[in-house]
């Protein structure tokens, strides 16, 4: 006789106990953190006061998604986020990959090791002092104005003009995790088969050739899935880094939708609006994860599901 659905699924965790016991902690974050919160979710559609609850408030429908459409804010809310994010994946997705195949052709082991250990190290600095320091350097009397000062060029106020905002931005945060990301390409790397790089040899490639046809084919699933999750996260663009390094002055090329959702739900208590923006950004952000993996599936043999 077959054994049914869970019988299979109790003699899989008698068999592999101890990964479920450390999968156990995972399950319960994300059960209690993103999936619980859920039910919260709601209140985009309610008139929202925390003395009447999430059940209590007037149901109120769209119109709290109809506000945010038609306000002032929106579509420039909605243009600098969608720059900040695509920048981000065009420059900030590619720049490990080639760090990792960059690296890889190092010979020295202790230089290779040096150069990995520094560029993993701006990763584990916090928001606040990576942002410090990107205001220290670009003020008008920082260095980066010293330099332009010994050419005799003219100070700039770089964190005052709305022109430098996305360039100050996107770099500093590719600076920031392009080498702590370049760690699972260096594993993709590592697990592609020996011989296939042997047997270019035999046929001549040098170690261009061999980078071309053997290391990049080899990794190109993990690059695909890597991809697409960031596609799927794009409009994620978290609120610490803006609220840090934004001023008034430049509000018309820096003020993305988690930071108006920081100032409208958390500063001025409009839980039901900042409730409707959130899920408007999420929506999107799952749109378009589900249209990358779908190209994917289409047109290469790796996607997500």
């Amino acid at each position: 006789m077959k054994p049914t659905f869970w019988q299979r699924v109790v003699k899989d965790f008698k068999r592999n106990k101890g990964i479920y016991v450390m999968l156990l902690p995972v399950l319960l974050y994300y059960a209690v953190f993103h999936y619980g919160p859920m039910y919260g979710a709601q209140i985009a559609f309610r008139d929202f006061t925390p003395v009447r609850g999430i059940t209590g408030s007037t149901w109120v429908g769209l119109e709290n998604f109809q506000e945010f459409f038609n306000g002032i804010y929106f579509w420039r809310l909605l243009r600098n986020t969608w720059t900040i994010g695509l920048l981000d994946v065009l420059f900030g997705f590619p720049a490990p990959i080639i760090f990792a195949l960059l690296l890889n052709e190092v010979t020295n082991e202790k230089f290779e090791r040096f150069v990995q250990t520094t560029s993993y190290l701006p990763y584990f600095i916090s928001v606040v002092v990576v942002v410090g320091l990107i205001i220290d350097f670009f003020a008008r009397d920082g260095l980066i104005n010293e330099i332009l000062g010994l050419h005799g060029d003219a100070r700039i106020g770089f964190m005052s003009k709305p022109s430098y905002y996305w360039a100050i931005y996107v770099g500093s945060g590719v600076w920031q995790t392009f080498g702590y990301g370049s760690i699972i390409y260096l594993a993709a790397i590592s697990n592609i088969d020996p011989q296939l790089y042997d047997a270019a040899k035999v046929d001549g490639a040098g170690r261009f050739r061999q980078l071309l046809n053997v290391t990049l084919p080899g990794i190109t699933p993990t690059i695909i899935t890597l991809f697409i999750l960031r596609i799927g996260a794009m409009l994620s663009i978290g609120s610490e880094k803006t609220i840090l390094m934004y001023n008034p002055l430049v509000y018309e090329t820096a003020d993305i939708i988690s930071s108006y959702v920081y100032r409208t739900g958390v500063l001025n208590g409009d839980y039901s609006l900042t409730a409707a923006v959130g899920l408007f950004n999420s929506a999107i952000n799952f749109i378009l994860l589900l249209l990358a993996n779908y190209i994917s599936r289409r047109r290469s043999e790796t996607s997500l599901f």
